[in-house]
């Protein structure tokens, strides 16, 4: 680890030998979702009149779904393109149903679903749980069925369901009833909840009840374009790993929010962490950006399919934070076929790049006796085949993550036996590296 210290905190990782709970049993989101949402770029902007390139409309979804498939994204298995807040009318139609503005989206939603799905890509809306969405728009509440069968006649394929203007005690019994409703429409709808976002502030939130309703869940509070936000995130997610990521697998995640990677707030370091991360923690990678200006590079990061394989990995494990120091922390998230991946991040945000040697990690008996290493990031490099007396110092820049794969190779001993630690509780205490 060059000339940096470390020691390892406190940790108790027992997420790895605990048995994942009943998922909602819709067949989707077997792998993290992927795709495009218009939140945070775009917000609520429902001035068509001097803006109509970036106001809330069915252009601009039909222009990111364009560009989706002209730029690659489709390919790079971007496939929802989501509507977030403030696309309906302020009152719902004659027969209660909901409505898209008629001036924005003149031709309703079943229309924009139908050029969508004319792109090879999926359409999400977006509905609130309780009275009203957080913008003021109609709420759900008491028309649970009734929104459900209506986004499946409009050919929806995802529901955003937030948690606005509803009563704590009742968000589970709200979230289970969409669900059902969901379900009871025939459609295949995925379902993304804020459940558990919403009930923090009260009580620890019941992530059994909510993976047996939902596909992913939001927890943490709206990501902004900033690094301070990003990082909030992050550290709230490591703060809660133990409650958080036994609950993660194939039909159900835990949603981190935004991908915010092609924006003003963030350097490309910074971008770098958060797709690495968002990678790490199996988590949807749901950008919210302008895909028709976009910088070469974030566009690079966005479809880099080595970072891409490590988010889809079919095996679904959640990674975790297992290292803690002043200045680093080592993220580890176990692959299929007795593989690793290892974010490595530097949180100082001063000097140069730090030195870190992976070698010296207990996860690193993977190598035993050998192992083949690939760096991801900052840049693609094949470390080639390394032992568990080999060193290899990796560089990590400042706000910046080193992405590490690790595939163990062949031998006289098992695979098994091999990645036993994989399944073992990890107890550690103040133990020097």
């Amino acid at each position: 680890m060059g000339s940096v210290g470390f020691s390892l905190l406190t940790i108790t990782i027992c997420i790895m030998s605990q048995q994942l709970v009943n998922s909602l049993d819709n067949g989707l989101a077997l792998t993290p979702t992927m795709g495009w949402l218009h939140w945070e770029r775009f917000m609520c902007n429902v001035d068509c009149d001097t803006d109509p390139n970036n106001c809330i409309s069915e252009r601009l979804y039909m222009q990111m779904a364009d560009v989706m498939v002209k730029e690659g994204w489709r390919e790079a298995g971007y496939e929802y393109v989501c509507i977030d807040d403030c696309w309906p009318s302020k009152q719902r139609d004659a027969n209660g149903r909901l409505q898209a503005d008629p001036k924005r989206f003149p031709g309703g939603i079943s229309k924009l679903a139908d050029y969508v799905h004319s792109k090879g890509l999926k359409l999400g809306i977006y509905a609130d749980v309780g009275t009203s969405t957080c913008a003021g728009y109609p709420g759900s509440l008491g028309h649970y069925d009734t929104d459900a069968q209506t986004f499946a006649d409009w050919g929806v394929d995802l529901l955003k369901f937030d948690g606005c203007y509803m009563d704590w005690t009742l968000l589970g019994e709200g979230y289970r009833n969409m669900s059902k409703a969901l379900n009871k429409t025939g459609n295949s709808i995925l379902y993304s909840c804020e459940w558990p976002l919403y009930e923090w502030s009260y009580k620890q939130p019941n992530y059994t009840a909510i993976r047996e309703a939902c596909n992913h869940w939001r927890n943490s509070a709206d990501i902004y374009d900033s690094w301070s936000s990003v990082k909030s995130i992050l550290d709230w997610s490591a703060d809660h790993q133990d409650i958080i990521v036994p609950s993660a697998g194939p039909g159900g995640w835990n949603d981190p929010d935004m991908l915010v990677i092609g924006n003003f707030g963030l350097s490309h370091a910074q971008q770098e962490s958060q797709m690495a991360m968002w990678a790490i923690m199996a988590a949807p990678l749901l950008m919210s950006n302008d895909l028709r200006d976009i910088c070469p590079r974030s566009k690079e990061l966005l479809q880099n399919h080595h970072i891409i394989a490590i988010s889809q990995d079919p095996l679904g494990r959640q990674g975790y934070r297992s290292i803690k120091s002043n200045s680093l922390e080592v993220w580890e998230r176990p692959l299929s076929r007795g593989r690793l991946a290892l974010a490595v991040w530097n949180r100082q945000e001063i000097g140069g790049p730090q030195g870190f040697n992976p070698v010296l990690l207990p996860s690193w008996k993977i190598c035993h006796p050998k192992c083949n290493v690939t760096q991801v990031l900052p840049s693609y490099k094949e470390l080639g085949v390394l032992t568990p007396d080999s060193r290899v110092v990796v560089k990590v820049n400042p706000s910046g993550t080193a992405l590490l794969t690790i595939s163990p190779v062949e031998s006289h001993i098992k695979k098994n036996q091999n990645m036993q630690w994989l399944n073992t509780p990890l107890k550690l205490k103040n133990a020097a590296l």
